[in-house]
């Protein structure tokens, strides 16, 4: 009977408390590196000095490479710095330059003197890239065939190079002078003619990314496509290397989490060990900006203090028109974002989004109005009151979803990220809108209002 996942790790902490390496290795080593990683992650610094004295540079470069960026840096920190370069070398260059890019350059600089100089200088190519594009996210470990090599020598080739190859699912075929020229995949390779060239079997048309791409482009590339790997290539065509679809994930994951954050209006999002200070220091230049738009909200309705003093109830229905709009208005801003980062839009997509965005607000506006219409009639017996709260509430709520759907898609076009169009400052941006047309109506039909 096979032990259950509590039993084996109880097994594998108890022969590590007493320093059985042979009995921790078999146990430990027997996991899936997942959960290696997780095991790792759970014990105390005490507990993974042992555990990097009785694992390889390689084995503990497994458990690294399935910890989350944000939590890594630390482990590297406590290692003895000739181990922790050892472990960086064994990663997969762009892990290792992921992980170095959130060191301090101090520190960097030290792990790449030590480390030994081949990894070191794969590294220090991948580092010179720009931030975020995909020069910084390719890996430089793929195998690259000659066009004009026979089916035999690429097979022996790849017995070569295979082992140290992030995948082998894609093979990118280069000219003399290293131009990319085709691609051939695995199976081809297998099913062609020992002799036949490269050349004769492989595609010609191949979809390619240059070294400077955003590497949300090319997220929505991988995704498009449906690709496993994307060969990465200089302005001359050079193939310079590929990116899989284990860094993609990792991007969409970190392009979600960017655009979350500046969707909730905030510089960052706050990390689980981030002290008080630190998180206040992330959020406070936003609710600043947000607290001198809401007391430009204010002044607003100051303007109009004769109408509220002349009928008090009208300042009862602030709140409604204002949350009404910005929930609508937040409503589209998620749709247009949303739709933009998956490049569902084209054009013509992103005026028909408008569109569709309007009448959607004008109808949820009529059956809103209607509603609020009757509420204020039962309830105060204020029919020309519910008229102007229904018909205003139908004006800002299809103002607020074509605002929503237009702020993002204009940002857009002016290269300006739309997920900076963020909630708050859609709901702000309402709340003005709604506040003009409200008292503007009322004091217009100030008459009506006090028969």
């Amino acid at each position: 009977m096979e032990n259950t996942r509590e039993e084996h790790i109880i097994e594998i902490t108890t022969a590590l408390d007493q320093e059985n390496i042979t009995a921790f290795r078999d146990g430990f080593l027997d996991m899936h590196p997942y959960d290696q990683a997780l095991y790792f992650m759970e014990r105390s610094e005490n507990s993974r000095m042992r555990i990097y004295a009785y694992l390889s540079p390689t084995e503990i470069a497994g458990v690294m490479e399935h910890i989350e960026l944000p939590d890594i840096e630390p482990f590297f920190t406590e290692m003895d710095p000739r181990f922790a370069s050892s472990v960086l070398a064994e990663m997969a260059t762009d892990d290792a330059v992921d992980i170095l890019n959130e060191m301090e350059k101090e520190k960097v600089a030290s792990f790449l003197t030590i480390m030994n100089k081949e990894a070191a200088n794969e590294i220090k190519q991948l580092l010179h890239y720009e931030e975020k594009t995909a020069g910084s996210i390719m890996t430089t470990e793929f195998v690259a065939i000659n066009k004009s090599q026979t089916v035999k020598e690429t097979m022996q080739q790849l017995r070569e190079e295979a082992p140290e190859a992030e995948t082998i699912y894609y093979l990118y075929v280069v000219d003399e002078e290293k131009h990319l020229v085709g691609v051939l995949s695995l199976r081809d390779l297998i099913v062609a003619e020992d002799h036949k060239r490269i050349e004769e079997i492989m595609g010609e048309k191949v979809v390619y990314v240059s070294v400077g791409k955003d590497q949300e482009e090319v997220a929505q590339m991988i995704r498009d496509y449906d690709f496993l790997a994307l060969p990465v290539v200089d302005f001359q065509k050079h193939l310079l290397g590929i990116i899989t679809v284990d860094d993609i994930l990792d991007v969409m994951d970190e392009e979600a989490s960017d655009d979350y954050s500046k969707f909730a209006a905030v510089a960052d999002v706050d990390h689980h060990d981030d002290n008080p200070f630190i998180a206040a220091k992330k959020r406070l230049p936003w609710l600043i900006i947000l607290l001198f738009l809401g007391l430009f909200t204010a002044s607003l309705i100051d303007q109009f203090e004769e109408t509220i003093s002349k009928v008090a109830l009208l300042a009862a229905f602030i709140p409604v028109l204002a949350g009404m709009a910005g929930n609508t208005g937040t409503q589209a801003l998620a749709v247009a974002v949303r739709g933009l980062a998956t490049g569902e839009y084209g054009k013509g997509g992103k005026v028909k989004l408008m569109l569709k965005e309007a009448g959607t607000g004008l109808i949820t506006g009529t059956v809103c109005g209607v509603t609020i219409f009757l509420v204020i009639f039962l309830w105060k017996g204020q029919f020309f009151l519910g008229v102007l709260v229904g018909v205003t509430l139908v004006t800002t709520l299809t103002i607020a979803t074509l605002a929503g759907s237009l702020i993002p898609i204009v940002m857009d076009k002016l290269n300006i990220d739309p997920a900076v169009a963020s909630g708050p400052f859609i709901t702000t941006i309402n709340d003005i809108i709604s506040v003009l047309i409200y008292f503007g109506m009322a004091t217009a039909f100030m008459n009506l209002l006090l028969e």
